[in-house]
């Protein structure tokens, strides 16, 4: 048998005069390969090199759904950036700056001789919802000054963004109001025959009222003289100042912190006081309030989502949790939305108590069927009887929505033709871990065969960004919804429920 050595050693021999020029060749290959190969990538983020925000607005970026990996590189002192990155909004921002009124050669009350107002002293970095109640407000307040409303980007505070500090962008995390929301507030139109100026965008606010044209005015110059005074008064006192005004662009400043450390013209406390619901009749009819929806983004989101919603009982249900044949074929006509806020509230609510606080806002409207009333600081039981409302265990909740269930489907009345159903039950919550396990698991075992929580939607990068505003609008469009009366996020949803004309019954708190 011939070995391999004795097969090749011809080969060897008469190949030994070429091996110097045979190297020469196979080192040069080598070498070619190496610079043409490309370069290894890698899950590591690239530190970013300073650039202005205007500059990373135009970044495009792509946009696969949601997943977080560590970065090859990370050490367990190092940073975990969340793969992709926050969105940048380019083709947004684009649409923003060509909205139609964003032109100087517009007829009055647009275009260059148009008047306008810009809320300079608006909140930022706090919470969406504390954001938005707000803007509404302003938003009204110049429509009914005849001034055109400059609208801006929502800037989060850095512990509600869902992307960690390192994959910050530069000037801090903001997303556009357009995302968010739609509406005159946005830039949306008014109704056809409705004359006043559309809002515009504070980008296009600096080329149609350069500084040297504006009034700045502090809110020092109104504000004390409507300290503690109804809601109404101080609409109708900052209405008068912008009407009577000359000037043809107006920025309402906030003076020094220490002058007032909440500037706003509705602050938070006219939002946490009775004496905000002289406001509602007025706000509530306004255009601003009426023609308020969700951005194109949130609806989409749910349109993506609108599977998990669909009822999946058994063909045969009870009496009261029928089969999915039986009542109204919308999903959301046979939806309880529940909030469910807990995390912060753990803490929060006992202060709540100690203060003796009220609801928040629209959630204090006689035309609402559950009240409270604080319980007074000498009794000894203070804190566990607003912890019932404020903050209740996994047994009240049960109970609660129970009793809100039944309440309901006992009206006599059908909801749009439709005999009542109520078996589809959305959890709207920023828990995360085995509470609202134990809980969904609870609800399924007395009857709710259809359970959706905030955690189980699908979104992608952009969705994710304005998840708030997607549980919004589904709480908005339940046929009931169980909110909590100390959140903001449950006054905005009362707020656009009312304004659809829901009926009392199906707008309850816990």
């Amino acid at each position: 048998m011939v070995t391999w050595a004795q097969h090749v050693a011809p080969w060897m021999a008469a190949s030994g005069r070429r091996r110097p020029v045979l190297f020469v060749i196979l080192v040069g290959i080598v070498v070619i390969f190496l610079l043409l190969a490309p370069p290894k990538t890698e899950a590591v983020l690239p530190t970013p090199a300073p650039i202005s925000a205007e500059a990373a607005s135009t970044i495009v970026q792509s946009e696969p759904d949601r997943v977080v990996l560590p970065a090859d590189d990370a050490t367990p002192s190092g940073p975990v950036l969340k793969l992709p990155g926050p969105p940048t909004y380019a083709s947004l921002r684009k649409w923003e700056d060509n909205l139609p009124q964003h032109d100087l050669d517009l007829p009055y009350p647009e275009g260059k001789s148009g008047r306008y107002v810009k809320f300079s002293n608006e909140m930022k970095l706090v919470g969406w919802n504390n954001c938005l109640n707000e803007r509404l407000m302003n938003a009204h307040l110049a429509y009914i000054s005849g001034r055109a409303y400059v609208f801006s980007d929502y800037m989060w505070a850095w512990e509600h963004y869902a992307w960690p500090h390192e994959q910050h962008p530069p000037g801090g995390p903001r997303t556009p109001l357009n995302a968010i929301v739609s509406g005159p507030m946005a830039g949306g139109p008014w109704a056809s025959d409705d004359p006043a100026p559309r809002s515009i965008s504070a980008k296009w606010f600096d080329v149609v009222c350069p500084l040297s044209e504006r009034r700045l005015l502090n809110t020092t110059e109104v504000k004390p003289f409507v300290l503690s005074k109804p809601g109404i008064e101080v609409l109708d006192r900052w209405a008068q100042v912008l009407r009577d005004a000359p000037e043809r662009c107006i920025e309402v400043i906030a003076p020094p912190e220490e002058v007032d450390d909440k500037p706003q013209v509705f602050d938070l406390w006219l939002w946490g006081n009775s004496r905000v619901l002289s406001l509602w009749d007025p706000f509530s009819k306004s255009p601003t309030s009426r023609l308020l929806g969700p951005s194109p983004l949130v609806q989409s989101a749910i349109d993506r989502n609108l599977y998990l919603f669909l009822p999946h009982g058994p063909q045969h249900g009870h009496p009261h949790y029928p089969s999915p044949s039986y009542g109204p074929r919308d999903p959301f006509d046979r939806m309880l939305a529940v909030h469910i806020r807990r995390g912060d509230y753990v803490n929060h609510c006992e202060n709540l108590a100690n203060w003796g606080s009220t609801y928040y806002s629209w959630a204090l409207l006689p035309s609402l069927v559950d009240h409270f009333i604080p319980p007074p600081a000498g009794d000894p039981n203070r804190v566990d009887k607003v912890l019932k409302h404020c903050l209740p265990t996994l047994e009240q909740f049960l109970q609660r929505i129970h009793d809100v269930r039944e309440e309901y489907l006992a009206s006599p009345k059908k909801l749009r033709g439709e005999t009542r159903v109520l078996d589809v039950l959305y959890l709207l919550t920023n828990e995360h871990g085995p509470w609202i396990e134990e809980l969904e698991a609870a609800v399924k075992n007395v009857g709710w065969n259809t359970v959706v929580s905030t955690r189980d939607l699908t979104l992608d990068v952009e969705q994710e960004d304005v998840s708030m505003a997607i549980d919004m609008q589904i709480a908005r469009r339940a046929a009931v919804f169980l909110g909590n009366g100390w959140s903001s996020f449950t006054s905005n949803i009362i707020h656009q429920r009312l304004v659809d004309n829901r009926e009392p019954l199906s707008t309850r708190l816990t």
